[in-house]
């Protein structure tokens, strides 16, 4: 059984959040036992991303789950998953948030290493061969999809797929701010992922 981490900070972050007041890790540990002020700074960035203007909560929320799912982390993809339900999310649009993940997972290793070598003709000129007709028609609307796959694609580090999407939004109608809000959402939240 854990012992709950006494820090008012971080059992605010908790319950803000929907995490187990109980719950523990080694790095939040770490912060606590020095009552670090990275604590703070970590509840007043999720707080002001999650809270972005540019942003539905809705929207945040499942923008949240994909960096979570992308990132494997089982307590922040069921905060957020329980999140996003609350402001109105189907189970198709969190399914299609863990589909987006994934198929972004795919794209990006794909498409990162075609732009590592982009002097070798061979592999630029291959089809891609690779099926994503999650991004056809998807529940999430088209918008929120190419939104989501900038996200991704950013916080894994593929330039190529960050450039293509970052595009499409803009087709879209999306603006840079809502756009600038979604990486500001993905760089805090990736940053939640370290530490819980």
């Amino acid at each position: 059984m854990s012992t709950p981490i006494e820090n008012e900070t971080i059992q605010n972050l908790f319950l803000d959040l929907g995490i187990r007041a109980d719950y523990t890790s080694k790095s939040l540990n770490s912060l606590a036992s020095v009552n670090n002020r990275y604590i703070r700074d970590l509840k007043l960035n999720v707080s002001s991303v999650l809270g972005s203007n540019n942003l539905t909560r809705k929207e945040a929320y499942l923008l949240a789950l994909s960096v979570a799912v992308n990132e494997k982390n089982d307590t922040l993809i069921d905060a957020f998953e329980g999140l996003a339900v609350r402001e109105g999310a189907a189970p198709d649009e969190i399914a299609e948030t863990h589909g987006c993940a994934s198929l972004m997972g795919v794209n990006n290793i794909f498409y990162r290493f075609r732009h590592y070598m982009h002097d070798v003709e061979f592999y630029n000129k291959q089809p891609a061969g690779l099926r994503m007709s999650l991004m056809m028609n998807p529940a999430l609307g088209k918008p929120l999809f190419e939104l989501m796959s900038i996200v991704i694609s950013a916080v894994n580090g593929c330039e190529r797929c960050v450039t293509s999407h970052e595009h499409s939004v803009k087709e879209l109608g999306a603006d840079e701010p809502r756009i600038y809000d979604a990486i500001r959402l993905a760089a805090v939240i990736k940053g939640l992922c370290t530490v819980i």
